[in-house]
């Protein structure tokens, strides 16, 4: 079984099918214009994301610095130089909400289906074990069964179904929400 003590979070490095090695390591400033460049790229899909475009590049490189303060989990995958995927876990704010966690994450098309979803969750989620959060959520289109199949292998349930929470191109799209609860026990499957 493997827990948090035998995955170091700050850098990992495996090789894949691609012909570069691809690094799991913690998002930094200098990886903000690729990081802009692929989250606008997986929202102009329209399938996946809230977002349909990557907001400024300055609001992007504030999210960064803020998680950075925080001390807030976010990874990069990082090929060549550029991210190829992003994973976050950013503490809520509020004190009625200090203990929650929400998930942000995307692959760029062509990275897809070599595990890095699951490496860059990992990851994040083991980094995001020292912050005292004791429960991290998500929502997920109930269309993306590749991504749900991913959160529930980690432990994420199903919590309910918001219907019709999104509507893109004339199409309602229901939003599954789940989260892992009792994360301050939670070991990785």
């Amino acid at each position: 079984m493997l827990g948090r003590a035998t995955l170091d979070p700050t850098y990992i490095r495996k090789p894949t099918s691609r012909a570069m090695t691809i690094d799991i390591v913690p998002m930094q400033l200098e990886h903000v214009e690729s990081f802009h460049r692929a989250l606008d790229i997986v929202a102009r899909e329209r399938r996946y994301l809230a977002k349909l475009e990557a907001p400024s590049i300055e609001v992007m490189r504030a999210f960064v610095v803020s998680n950075q303060k925080k001390g807030a989990p976010q990874f990069g995958a990082i090929e060549n130089g550029s991210v190829i995927g992003w994973c976050d876990i950013t503490p809520m704010d509020g004190p009625t909400r200090a203990h929650r966690g929400g998930v942000g994450m995307g692959i760029l098309p062509d990275a897809r289906g070599q595990g890095l979803g699951r490496k860059l969750l990992l990851a994040s989620l083991n980094a995001a074990a020292p912050l005292g959060l004791t429960r991290i959520e998500l929502d997920v289109y109930d269309d993306n069964p590749r991504a749900i199949r991913l959160y529930e292998s980690l432990g994420f349930q199903r919590e309910g179904i918001k219907r019709n929470a999104a509507l893109i191109d004339g199409t309602y799209k229901n939003l599954i929400m789940m989260a892992i609860i009792d994360f301050d026990r939670w070991t990785a499957p």
